[in-house]
């Protein structure tokens, strides 16, 4: 079996080189920027691609530094970081394009887009982090790379948003390092190890059990698990472009992998049933996706509504690695990927309403489907999916997480959880919908800077939102295709259970 070193490094220095030139670009160099953006986003692309095959094959791809005596550097790439960098590797690249069209004429852009460049490098580094050591020094590396961008309009509202983001995450990344350091001393390193490792070590349960408290509540901040969710709406004051990389591909979802790696490559999914704590974890995230939709519901700023259904959306990856079960786990796993494509097309048409007419409210919503066609119609795909409508993508996550639940003997409580969280997405979404396609325009909106003109935004705005909708709308359609996500969240699960 070959092991390649440098295909990891590769990945990560495909946007951490282009990030660094970008700092030191004067504004003006609108076209060098661009181009370094898209060449480092495509060569990831690439580079992603060889490694999707060569894990599928059971190829070993693995990078390590002794960084001091039993502290170890590693990147490896398994089935499950595969799942995760993909997702993060092809949404950056349509989002690099939706940012460069919905930032053209402000300033600070390069400062924007090189922060932009570290955020999606830390990303990957968690992603690709072959321990827990390494998983920490990304995790922390991400907090400080997106500090900046929710700052990044320099508004009051903007500073507040990203100071409340900044204490919130600084605070789960402590609990998660002491969790990490007092695990490190017991067992002299952590590698992830799919089946999980500490069935073996032979510790105290009863100090297994806090270490995973405190695992888990530092990951839960940034996978907005109620209570820790607070930092989320307020951090909507970021452009869309942030809005939409934190919600589908960076903070959030790294907090919910990181839960998944806890759960599945360090204790082991049985084992953590053993001690008993995954029903505390089902529970919190079955609260969780009730809480955020309810509190969707009540949301007349569109922005706000979606962070909710963030969070509520969330928690249905945690719940489905909550069920022990590899159905539960294939529902959970596949969701990782299609929330986050779903849920990014739902901020690009958000960025496209604020941009082009100043809406900002649901209530400012009546008549744009006519107005916005193809932004009304993409953002309609984003939300039946949310709602888990056949064959958007969401329902397959919810299919197999009802299964999954039936499966582990846990439908008595989890089917009336879906069942709510569905009902109450219909809620919150379909009156959207309805206003926008079937309403009339009763009072002008905010502001129109396309009045007159024939299309409706530029293509760098439009293709976004619309090439995202599709992918939702064909993951659902081509579920049981070769390399689907579906297709590797099977692999996924079936590595996991069979040690």
């Amino acid at each position: 079996m070959a092991m390649s070193v440098w295909l990891p490094v590769g990945i990560l220095l495909s946007s951490l080189i282009p990030g660094v030139l970008i700092f030191f670009q004067p504004e003006e160099r609108h076209r060098l920027r661009t181009w370094l953006n898209l060449l480092g986003a495509v060569i990831k692309l690439l580079l992603v691609g060889m490694l999707i095959w060569g894990v599928f094959h059971e190829q070993v791809f693995e990078t390590r530094w002794t960084m001091a005596p039993g502290l170890e550097f590693v990147l490896h790439a398994d089935a499950l970081s595969v799942l995760f960098v993909s997702l993060s590797t092809l949404l950056w690249l349509v989002t690099t394009i939706y940012a460069v069209g919905y930032l053209e004429q402000t300033p600070h852009r390069s400062r924007f887009f090189g922060f932009f460049s570290l955020c999606v490098t830390a990303t990957v580094g968690l992603a690709l982090a072959g321990n827990l050591f390494t998983f920490v020094v990304f995790y922390e590396l991400l907090t400080l790379a997106t500090y900046p961008l929710i700052a990044h309009k320099g508004s009051p509202e903007a500073l507040r948003g990203a100071r409340i983001y900044l204490r919130y995450t600084l605070f789960g990344g402590l609990l998660l390092m002491i969790g990490a350091v007092w695990l490190h001393t017991l067992t002299g390193g952590v590698e992830f190890v799919e089946g999980g490792i500490l069935q073996y070590a032979n510790l105290d349960q009863s100090t297994l059990r806090w270490i995973f408290l405190l695992l888990i509540v530092g990951l839960g901040v940034k996978a907005a698990l109620v209570p820790l969710h607070g930092w989320l709406p307020q951090a909507m004051v970021a452009p869309a472009p942030v809005s939409a990389l934190l919600h589908a591909v960076a903070v959030v979802k790294a907090g919910a992998f990181g839960i998944v790696r806890v759960i599945y490559d360090v204790y082991g999914v049985e084992f953590a049933a053993e001690l008993g704590v995954l029903t505390l974890l089902g529970a919190v995230a079955a609260i969780t996706i009730i809480y955020g939709s309810l509190k969707a519901l009540s949301q007349d700023h569109l922005k706000k509504r979606l962070a909710y259904s963030t969070v509520s959306q969330v928690s249905y990856i945690v719940l489905g690695t909550a069920i022990v079960g590899p159905l539960a786990t294939i529902g959970g796993l596949v969701h990782l990927v299609h929330q986050g494509v779903m849920k990014i097309t739902l901020f690009f048409a958000a960025g496209n309403y604020a941009e082009a007419l100043g809406i900002h409210r649901v209530s400012e919503m009546d008549g744009v489907g006519r107005r916005m066609p193809g932004t009304t119609l993409a953002f309609t795909i984003g939300a039946l999916g949310m709602i888990g409508i056949p064959p958007v993508a969401g329902f397959i996550s919810k299919w197999y997480l009802g299964l999954g639940a039936v499966e582990a003997g846990a439908a008595a409580w989890v089917l009336p959880v879906l069942i709510a969280s569905s009902l109450l997405n219909a809620a919150y979404f379909l009156p959207i919908l309805y206003r926008a396609w079937f309403k009339s325009q009763s009072t002008p909106w905010p502001a129109d800077k396309t009045a007159g003109c024939t299309r409706e935004l530029p293509d760098a705005l439009l293709w976004p939102p619309l090439t995202t909708a599709a992918m939702a709308l064909l993951i659902g359609l081509l579920a049981a295709a070769p390399y689907s996500p579906l297709e590797w969240a099977e692999l996924i699960a079936g590595r996991e259970y069979r040690q």
